[in-house]
């Protein structure tokens, strides 16, 4: 096959696999692309129905102390046995053949419909503990879903701007191809013209066959990346990415700067210090049962003349109750719920240090990638010169089909690394945001950047 067929042969292996959805592939930029998972994230609508179901256990708890009205209605079919001793006039009845005591017997159906009004005057801290941890625990879940959506985001990020690195990767690569193509088919000619020899000849069709091999698996990689995006976004047809990987010459504000941040806002903080107020509620809560409660009630009975001989027309009054004995430990569960307390505590003190390490990680990472992407500038000019002059060598004999096929592979890896740099600069720089709880505003320091990989 000639040069020209193989590139025919390489167009149709880009535009099938790697872009075979080009036409129905929805063009996105970044900002577009966030908007679209923030509103197509099943991850996030469940993290946000959590958040909603604690909001209204919230609302609920609001009422608590106020008086509880109750209605009971009864249906009743029953049978009471009255017993009347006479005492002193029990002779007189005896002569008139009365009994002593004297038996009343009254059965009859009645119904009985009574309000009860309860007040909780003293409950030991138990109100106040319930709306404490209730809230505390909506704060965990908004906690959640806010660490839940800057996760979704990173993954964005790295799943948008992967698809960019990919597809740079293929275009470098089917450059590559085709320069080798090229090669191979001078050293073909100059084989056929005996001014090179045939292992020379080989050593172009070896590198060319290897550029293939890579080109094909750039080809699967940009396969790969287009499923992970359209999955990411579930838009079946694929997504077009319009934003260009990025950089920033200028270096990051210091490392200091975003470990504050991180630790003023870092939402696995915040979830850690809502489990500190459930368990510090959840202590108040056992501590209460330890302590009498104290109430206010009133009842009263609408049908009276049905009523049975031991109600109250009405009644009023206090109420106090205090548990003596319990077949659960007590004192065993306030410590039990003290231990809940301390294992948050300790797990928001290695949540800061991780996260310490974390930011400091992405920050080296982000500022290394920044200074090998500069340094890959003038690397990358001197591979195309040295391409350039290896080529005008190979043709007057004065270097080898190696020069060549090294200069050539040369360059397309000097491209890849600085394409690689570019997307490592922009994979650190949002994971130093995602820590920060500031990835939410990714777009707008994609929009600032001041160098763009076209």
């Amino acid at each position: 096959m000639n040069r020209w067929g193989l590139l025919i042969m390489g167009c149709a292996l880009v535009s099938l696999p790697a872009t075979g959805q080009e036409n129905d592939a929805v063009p996105l930029d970044y900002r577009s692309a966030q908007q679209r998972l923030l509103e197509r994230s099943d991850a996030l609508a469940a993290t946000n129905a959590d958040v909603r179901s604690k909001a209204a256990t919230v609302g609920a708890t609001h009422s608590l102390g106020r008086p509880d009205v109750d209605f009971e209605g009864q249906l009743l079919e029953y049978q009471k046995t009255l017993y009347l001793p006479l005492g002193s006039l029990a002779p007189v009845a005896q002569a008139f053949g009365i009994p002593d005591p004297l038996r009343f017997r009254r059965q009859e159906t009645a119904v009985r419909p009574i309000v009860t009004i309860s007040l909780p005057l003293f409950t030991g801290g138990l109100i106040n503990a319930t709306k404490t941890g209730a809230r505390a625990k909506l704060d965990q879940a908004q906690a959640d879903h806010r660490g839940q959506t800057n996760k979704a985001l990173l993954q964005l990020v790295q799943a948008y701007y992967g698809q960019q690195l990919a597809e740079q990767a293929l275009g470098i690569r089917r450059d590559v191809l085709a320069g080798l193509d090229q090669h191979l088919a001078d050293a073909q000619k100059l084989e056929r013209e005996q001014f090179i020899s045939k292992a020379q000849r080989l050593q172009a069709q070896v590198a060319r066959d290897d550029g293939a091999r890579e080109f094909d698996k750039a080809v699967g990689d940009l396969s790969t990346a287009n499923a992970v995006l359209a999955g990411l976004l579930r838009t079946p047809q694929g997504i077009r990415p319009t934003t260009p990987l990025f950089i920033n010459r200028q270096p990051l504000e210091p490392l200091a700067h975003f470990k504050q941040a991180a630790l003023d806002a870092h939402p696995e903080l915040h979830r850690f210090r809502a489990l500190e107020a459930q368990a510090q509620a959840g202590v108040a809560i056992e501590r209460s049962k330890h302590l009498p409660t104290i109430g206010a009630f009133g009842q009263y009975n609408f049908d009276r003349r049905d009523a049975l001989l031991t109600d109250s027309d009405w009644a009023v009054g206090l109420s106090l109750r205090y548990k003596i004995a319990s077949g659960l430990g007590r004192n065993q569960s306030v410590a039990a719920a003290r231990e809940t307390l301390y294992q948050a505590e300790a797990g928001r003190r290695e949540a800061m240090v991780q996260i310490e390490i974390g930011v400091t990680k992405a920050w080296n990472d982000a500022e290394a990638a920044r200074s090998h992407f500069l340094s890959l500038n003038s690397a990358l000019a001197s591979a195309q010169e040295n391409l350039r002059l290896q080529n005008l060598s190979y043709r007057e004999q004065q270097a080898t089909s190696l020069d060549v096929v090294n200069a050539e592979l040369g360059l397309g890896r000097a491209r890849i690394q600085r394409a690689q740099a570019a997307y490592d600069y922009v994979i650190a720089f949002a994971q130093l945001l995602e820590l920060s709880d500031q990835i939410i505003e990714m777009p707008e320091f994609a929009m600032g950047s001041d160098r763009e990989l076209p």
